[in-house]
């Protein structure tokens, strides 16, 4: 079988009046962060986010989709305390334990324009799997 390994990537879904978030890539790790990649994107745009300060994020779920769930609002809960934005992540998951680094910035609400604010991860349509080709996929709706 001649198949190409899939480039980390994030998308947007839609879900009633919130937004679905999915992060698909070659590694668990990796779809987690592309999904938060996600998550920013539905705030700013991610590539007007810098990288200037640096958050550690840590985690524990009984399973991993409560733990992308937990993921998810552990950076929204970042972003809205500290007035942050994230452009970028660096994530490690062993036995359901998540540790994490999140690289932002500040908000500058004229820079960034943000659109809406994130109340948090909810479990619709929370699904977190390896799929046939041995990508994973990471999602869940968002709280707008």
């Amino acid at each position: 079988m001649n198949s190409k390994p899939t480039t980390p990537h994030w998308e947007h879904f839609e879900h009633q009046a919130d937004i679905g978030i999915r992060g698909i890539a070659p590694t668990l790790e990796q779809a987690f962060e592309q999904a938060a990649v996600a998550m920013t994107a539905v705030v700013t745009d991610p590539d007007l986010v810098t990288a200037s300060k640096v958050v550690s994020i840590h985690c524990e779920a009984p399973d991993t989709e409560l733990l992308f769930v937990n993921w998810i609002n552990e950076l929204v809960y970042q972003m809205s305390v500290h007035g942050l934005l994230f452009k970028r992540y660096q994530v490690f998951i062993k036995n359901d334990t998540l540790s994490a680094t999140a690289f932002g910035v500040a908000v500058d609400r004229q820079k960034h324009q943000p659109a809406v604010e994130i109340k948090g991860a909810t479990f619709t349509e929370l699904h977190v799997y390896q799929q046939a080709d041995g990508t994973w996929v990471a999602q869940c709706v968002v709280d707008v």
